[in-house]
C-alpha cells in the first residue's frame, strides 16, 4: 500500500510540475503573439490542370501494356511539336500588339460560417483574379454556407460582384448548401450550378431573442436599459418587450427581406421572386425548375469538362502561421505525448 501511495505521489509530482511548466512557456508564446500584431497572409496558386493530368497519366500508366504506352508517348510528343510549331506560327503572324491568351479558370473556395469571416480571404483572392484576368477567362467560386449575418454575407456578395463589374464571367457551384446568406452571394453569378442533392434558396430572414424579465421579476432582480432614441433598442434580452417595440423589430426583418429580395431579383430577372422569397429550400433537381440554378452539375465534372479548353488555376489566400503559434502547437502535442508516457509507464490508471 505504501508502495502504491509512494509511486502515486511521484508521478502526480511530475505531472504538475510539467503541466506547469508547459503553462509558462505558452503563456509566454502568446503574449509574443499578441505583440507580433495582425497576421499576414500570401497567395496559394495551384495548377489544378496539372493534378488533373497526373492523374490521368498515373492511371493510364497501370491500364495499358508496355507496347501501348510507348506508343501513346510517340503520339503526345508529336502533338506536342505539333502545337509548339503552331503556337510559334501564331506568334510570328501576330501584330505582337497583344499576347496570345490562354483562356484560364481561375478557382476559388469559400465556406462561409455565420459571420462570413471568411470574406477577408475572398477579397484578397477576387482582388489578385482582377489582377491578371481578362474577359476571355472564368471564375468559379465553389461555394458552400448555410447563411448567416445579413450584412456580413452582403460584402461577400459585393466581392463576388466586383468581378462581374469587370466583365470576367462568374460562375458559381454548389455542391451542398447555399442557403439564406449562401444564395446572396450564389445569385450574383453569371451561372449558378447545383449538385443534385444540394440545397439552395431560403430567401428570407429570421431573429429571435430569449426573454428572461419574468424570471428577473420572479426574483426581484430590477433591470434598468437606458436609450438615447426612440427605437435605439426595440426588443432586449431583460426587458419588459411592448407591442410598440415589437412591430418595430418586425418592420426592420420586413424591410432587410425586402432588400434581400431586390438583390436576388437585380441578379435574377427570370425569376419569380414571389414565389421563391418565402424562406423555403430546394434541392438542385427543384431548384432548376424554380429558377435558383442554371444547371445541375457536380464542381468536379463541370472542372473536368473546363479543362479541356482552358488552365484551371486554383486561388486561396492563406494566414501565415506565425513562430509563436507553431510553437504553442509543438508545446501542446509534447504536452499530450509526455502525459500518455506517464500514463503507460506508472501503470496507476486503467488503459
Amino acid at each position: 500500500m505504501l508502495e502504491f501511495l509512494y509511486e502515486y505521489g511521484l508521478f502526480l509530482a511530475k505531472t504538475v510540475t510539467f503541466v506547469l511548466a508547459v503553462g509558462a512557456i505558452i503563456a509566454l508564446i502568446a503574449s509574443s503573439a499578441m505583440k507580433q500584431g495582425a497576421k499576414k497572409g500570401e497567395l496559394e496558386v495551384t495548377d489544378i490542370s496539372e493534378q488533373l493530368e497526373e492523374v490521368e497519366q498515373e492511371i493510364t500508366h497501370h491500364l495499358l501494356t508496355k507496347e501501348q504506352l510507348k506508343e501513346k508517348e510517340k503520339r503526345d510528343k508529336k502533338q506536342a511539336k505539333e502545337q509548339a510549331k503552331a503556337d510559334k506560327a501564331a506568334a510570328k503572324n501576330s501584330d505582337h500588339t497583344e499576347l496570345t491568351h490562354e483562356p484560364k479558370l481561375f478557382v476559388i473556395d469559400f465556406k462561409g460560417s455565420i459571420d462570413a469571416k471568411e470574406v477577408s480571404a475572398l477579397r484578397e483572392e477576387v482582388t489578385a483574379i482582377l489582377l491578371v484576368a481578362t474577359e476571355k477567362d472564368e471564375v468559379l467560386v465553389r461555394l458552400e454556407s448555410g447563411g448567416g449575418m445579413a450584412h456580413c454575407y452582403g460584402l461577400a456578395a459585393s466581392q463576388l460582384d466586383r468581378l462581374r463589374q469587370a466583365n470576367i464571367p462568374l460562375t458559381v457551384a454548389v455542391d451542398k448548401v447555399a442557403a439564406s446568406g449562401g444564395y446572396m452571394m450564389a445569385c450574383v453569378a453569371n451561372k449558378v450550378l447545383s449538385a443534385p442533392f444540394a440545397i439552395l434558396g431560403s430567401i428570407g430572414v429570421i431573429a429571435q431573442i430569449p426573454n428572461f424579465n419574468k424570471i428577473l421579476k420572479k426574483n426581484d432582480v430590477e433591470f434598468e436599459q437606458l436609450t438615447a432614441g426612440k427605437f435605439k433598442r426595440t426588443l432586449t434580452m431583460f426587458g419588459e418587450n411592448t407591442d410598440e417595440g415589437r412591430e418595430k423589430f418586425i418592420e426592420e426583418i420586413e424591410e432587410m427581406h425586402e432588400l434581400f429580395k431586390a438583390h436576388v431579383a437585380e441578379h435574377r430577372p427570370e425569376l419569380d421572386i414571389e414565389k421563391v422569397a418565402t424562406g423555403e429550400t430546394w434541392s438542385g433537381k427543384k431548384a432548376i425548375e424554380v429558377g435558383l440554378v442554371d444547371e445541375v452539375i457536380t464542381s468536379d465534372d463541370y472542372l473536368c469538362q473546363a479543362n479541356k479548353d482552358k488552365k484551371v488555376i486554383g486561388i486561396k489566400y492563406a494566414v501565415k502561421k506565425g513562430l509563436a503559434e507553431k510553437l504553442s502547437k509543438a508545446a501542446s502535442l509534447s504536452a499530450e505525448s509526455f502525459l500518455g508516457k506517464l500514463w503507460q509507464n506508472n501503470r496507476i490508471f486503467p488503459s
